[in-house]
C-alpha cells in the first residue's frame, strides 16, 4: 500500500468512527430528552412532582422555600412565625419556652397539615432562628402573590390569669385600647401607614383597595373563630382589629394569630403538648383553606 492510500484508509476510518460517536450520542440525548419530557408530564399530573421549589427573592430576603400542592398553580400561603433571631419576643412564664419558638414550631406544623392536605402552596417567612424586620416579611407575601398571609403570635401579659386564643385582622381604628395597644408594640420596627386618601385617582384607588383588603381579612379571623370554638380555648369576643404594619403592608388578605398567653401557665403547658398544638394547627389549615376556596376562581 502507498503511504498516500494509507493515509487515506486511516482518514476514512477515524472519519467512520466519528460517525459512530455522533450517533450513540445522538441516540442518548434523544433518550434523555424523551426521558425529561415524561418526566415533566407525569409532574404535571402530580406524579412525579418535587416536594418544593426555591424561590428568590430580594437580597434582603434571600430564597423562601415553596412547598408545592398536590395540583399545580394552587393559590399561595405565607406563614409568618412572629420574632426570631436578637428578638425573642415574650418569655414563657416557666422558663422554658420563648415566643419566637413556639411561633416557628407553629409554623412548621401547619406548613405540614397544609402540604398533607395538599390543596394550597406553603412558603414560611423563616425557617430557622433569624430576625426579619416587619417590611421584609410582608415583601415575601407580595412578591410570591400570596392568597393569604398568616402572622403567628403568643400573647404576653401582666395578668398572669389572662389566657386564650385571639385573631386580630387590619382597622384604621383598634377594636379596644388592648388591641391599640398590642399593634403599637408590634409596630415598634416602624410606624403604620396612613390609609387617608391623598385626594388623586391613585390614592382613591389604593384607599379602596385597602378597604377590600380588610374586609376580606376580616372574613378570614370570623372564618378561623368559628373553625376554632370548641376545639382550644378563646378569649372572650375573640375577633379584634387594630391596625398592625405587618398586616397592611402584606396587601393581601391577612390576620395576625395570637395562640395563647405564653404568661399564663396553663397556655404555656398546652402550647408545648404538640397534640395540644395539633387542635390549633387543624383549625387554621381549614380556615385557611376554606377561605382560599372562598375566593379562588374556578
Amino acid at each position: 500500500m502507498t503511504e498516500a492510500k494509507r493515509r487515506r484508509a486511516v482518514a476514512g476510518a477515524a472519519f467512520s468512527l466519528a460517525g459512530v460517536l455522533i450517533a450513540i450520542m445522538a441516540l442518548g440525548t434523544s433518550q434523555r430528552g424523551d426521558a425529561a419530557s415524561d418526566a415533566q408530564s407525569r409532574a404535571l399530573l402530580g406524579e412525579a412532582r418535587p416536594n418544593s421549589v426555591t424561590v428568590e427573592l430580594s437580597p434582603a430576603v434571600g430564597e423562601v422555600k415553596l412547598t408545592e400542592a398536590k395540583t399545580p398553580g394552587r393559590p399561595i400561603v405565607v406563614i409568618d412565625p412572629g420574632h426570631g433571631g436578637r428578638d425573642p419576643g415574650a418569655p414563657g412564664v416557666s422558663g422554658n419556652s420563648t415566643e419566637k419558638d413556639l411561633t416557628l414550631t407553629l409554623a412548621r406544623e401547619l406548613r405540614a397539615e397544609l402540604a398533607e392536605r395538599g390543596r394550597v402552596r406553603v412558603a414560611l417567612t423563616r425557617e430557622d432562628d433569624r430576625y426579619l424586620t416587619l417590611d421584609q416579611r410582608a415583601e415575601i407575601a407580595r412578591k410570591l402573590g400570596a392568597s393569604v398571609y398568616l402572622s403567628l403570635h403568643i400573647d404576653s401579659a401582666p395578668n398572669p390569669l389572662a389566657r386564650g386564643a385571639t385573631i386580630y385582622s387590619l382597622s384604621d381604628v383598634a377594636s379596644d385600647s388592648e388591641a391599640a395597644r398590642l399593634a403599637a408594640r408590634e409596630n415598634k420596627a416602624g410606624d403604620a401607614l396612613s390609609s387617608a386618601a391623598d385626594g388623586s385617582v391613585r390614592g382613591m384607588l389604593s384607599d379602596l383597595a385597602l378597604r377590600e383588603q380588610m374586609n376580606a381579612s376580616a372574613s378570614l379571623a370570623e372564618r378561623l373563630v368559628r373553625k376554632s370554638s370548641g376545639r382550644y380555648l378563646l378569649r372572650p369576643e375573640p375577633h379584634r382589629f387594630a391596625d398592625f404594619r405587618v398586616l397592611r403592608r402584606a396587601e393581601v388578605p391577612a390576620v395576625l394569630f395570637e395562640a395563647g398567653y405564653i404568661s399564663n401557665a396553663d397556655d404555656e403547658a398546652l402550647l408545648l403538648m404538640s397534640d395540644k398544638r395539633e387542635q390549633i394547627v387543624v383549625a387554621l389549615a381549614q380556615a385557611i383553606e376554606a377561605d382560599v376556596a372562598s375566593r379562588t376562581v374556578r
